[in-house]
């Protein structure tokens, strides 16, 4: 089958194309799936798009046009899909219901532990030799307590690894998770939570229910001193309130893998063109805070099993079968 595969990371690239091999004809394209890319698709029978592509119901009209029959979206959020749309057209859309949770979990911590240590800071100043210690100054994580914002696969990977730090464990989650219980976590209110919590780290997926889950209200109830770190999706975070409270001078510090508008912005180069996000670009310029670009699943074994995934999804749709990471089954 034709496939196409939109938003391949240089480093994703050899690994898709060893997968499909044999299997499928398999083309791969750095740019993401939008409104003027999806016309590139014409003739391709499934195309294979990354987090930040557009499948609302205008694209994937164009798809369908073209003689696209399959979706093959490489991660697990689908926030992005129009699937009452997809259903309409008659496409089949399908995509990574689950991959290491380690990748996500321990990267979480990356950005944890480098704003409570002020890495950033100290790297540039070193580069410059200036190896002054002033403004360094953090906090040991054993005997603080942390807030884990959702309790899942994800969630309980960076529970376990807080445990090892000799914290107190608090959760937040619509359901429970047995194994975040037997490692001592307390579940809680989520205003509760915010409020004891020295770091909060969020681990939910993006719905209709999670969206802007922290507003300015939420966010008021932390600690002054409080580590914010979110690797989940953008949306549960208000951004614009997220300013004014560092703009208060709050939070010793705030790690951010995802953002609210990161479309059209994460993982493009835009370091010639400069971006007109005024949000972003203010938010980029307080010095406790550190925004990366939505790599938290970027591990050799999380992009790994994510190519995996997709090849079985799109052979499970050429051969006749439906799986369980099948979103919209063909009409």
């Amino acid at each position: 089958m034709d496939v196409l595969a939109f938003g391949v990371q240089t480093d994703e690239k050899p690994l898709l194309e060893r997968a499909f091999a044999g299997r499928h004809d398999l083309r791969c394209l750095g740019v993401f799936l939008t409104e003027d890319t999806a016309p590139l698709a014409a003739d391709h029978e499934a195309v294979s798009t990354s987090v930040n592509a557009d499948l609302g119901a205008r694209v994937l009209r164009t798809l369908a046009e073209g003689g696209t029959r399959m979706v093959a979206q490489r991660s697990t959020g689908f926030n992005n899909i129009d699937p009452d749309a997809a259903r309409d057209l008659g496409l089949t859309v399908a995509r990574v219901s689950s991959y290491s949770p380690y990748s996500v979990a321990e990267f979480a911590w990356t950005l944890a532990m480098a704003v409570n240590r002020r890495v950033v800071r100290a790297a540039h100043r070193t580069r410059d030799f200036d190896f002054r210690l002033d403004g360094l100054l953090g906090r040991d994580m054993r005997g603080r307590t942390v807030g884990v914002v959702g309790t899942g696969r994800i969630g309980e990977a960076f529970t376990r690894i807080a445990h090892g730090f000799g914290m107190r464990l608090l959760g937040w989650d619509l359901a429970e998770n047995p194994a975040c219980r037997d490692l001592g976590m307390a579940y809680v209110g989520k205003e509760e939570l915010l409020a004891a919590s020295d770091l909060v780290s969020l681990h939910v997926p993006l719905t209709s229910a999670t969206r802007r889950l922290l507003d300015g209200a939420a966010l008021a109830t932390m600690k002054d001193d409080a580590v914010l770190v979110n690797s989940s999706r953008g949306g549960p975070v208000d951004t614009d309130a997220l300013v004014a409270q560092l703009r208060a001078g709050r939070f010793a510090g705030v790690g951010l893998d995802v953002y609210e508008a990161e479309a059209g912005l994460f993982h493009l180069d835009r370091s010639l063109v400069g971006v007109d996000d005024d949000t972003l670009a203010r938010l980029m310029t307080f010095p406790n805070v550190l925004v990366t670009s939505h790599q938290a699943y970027y591990t050799a074994e999380a992009v790994g099993e994510i190519v995996a995934a997709t090849l079985r999804n799109v052979t499970d749709y050429a051969e006749g079968r439906r799986n369980e990471n099948v979103l919209v089954p063909a009409g």
